[in-house]
């Protein structure tokens, strides 16, 4: 056995452990972004150990991880749910990610680089891509990546920051605004981002702020279009 081969070896389990912790992560965060696990819903350790065909361990340090970004709330006697979404504080959430949006965008228009709108086009093309595609979960990613790209554009960190912890814990809003159009979204919401990116690149900071507040307004009209539906039963008597 060479030198290399013993140094590998004893690397290989924790290699398979992350590995492991990255299969049982992305999936069950992938169920609850996609609300295939309802918010509430409760999360069998044993159960998933069983699914997945592994140790508790990894399960643990998967779980950790998506506490970590809101999804999962760990109860008084160890076990887990999927987190709640606050429906009653939702106003919270809609002035923090409005202002959001208005900050990021006013202050990449003043402070952008080249390389800063490179990364911002980018990610805009995978959000198409993935709009045409119907394919709600990559929506969500990309659109994050454009608007944590339009954060540091603006070199706050502070900021980004913030706003990645509010993008994060509105990823199953989103999951909503997308399923109320059918996981169609109309392509005018698509060039949204195009106009902001556009008024940004102009260094046109009043018209990046507007455009920030109508594309806040937009997806908040939609989410609570869908929150209001009428949805009783009214079967004949």
């Amino acid at each position: 056995m060479t030198d290399g081969e013993d140094a590998a070896g004893p690397d290989l389990p924790e290699r398979r452990r992350g590995s492991g912790v990255r299969v049982v992560h992305e999936s069950l965060r992938d169920e609850i972004l996609d609300l295939t696990l309802p918010p509430g819903s409760p999360i069998d350790e044993v159960e998933l150990a069983e699914r997945f065909g592994m140790s508790r361990t990894p399960i643990r340090e998967a779980l950790i991880r998506l506490a970590g970004e809101g999804l999962v709330e760990t109860l008084p006697n160890r076990s887990a749910m999927v987190a709640r979404i606050d429906f009653l504080n939702l106003h919270h959430f809609f002035d923090a990610i409005t202002l959001m949006y208005r900050l990021t965008n006013r202050l990449a228009a003043m402070n952008r680089s080249d390389a800063a709108l490179a990364r911002i086009r980018a990610a805009q093309a995978d959000y198409a891509a993935a709009v045409a595609a119907q394919d709600a979960l990559a929506m969500i990613a990309a659109n994050r990546s454009f608007h944590a790209g339009i954060a540091e554009a603006g070199g706050n960190p502070y900021y980004t920051q913030f706003f990645l912890r509010v993008l994060d814990e509105g990823r199953r809003l989103l999951r909503l605004y997308y399923q109320s159009f059918d996981d169609r979204l109309p392509q005018e919401y698509v060039g949204e981002h195009d106009a902001i990116i556009a008024a940004i690149a102009a260094g046109d900071v009043e018209e990046s702020d507007r455009l920030g507040r109508a594309h806040a307004d937009q997806i908040v009209r939609q989410i609570r279009a869908l929150l209001a539906r009428e949805r009783r039963d009214d079967p004949p008597l």
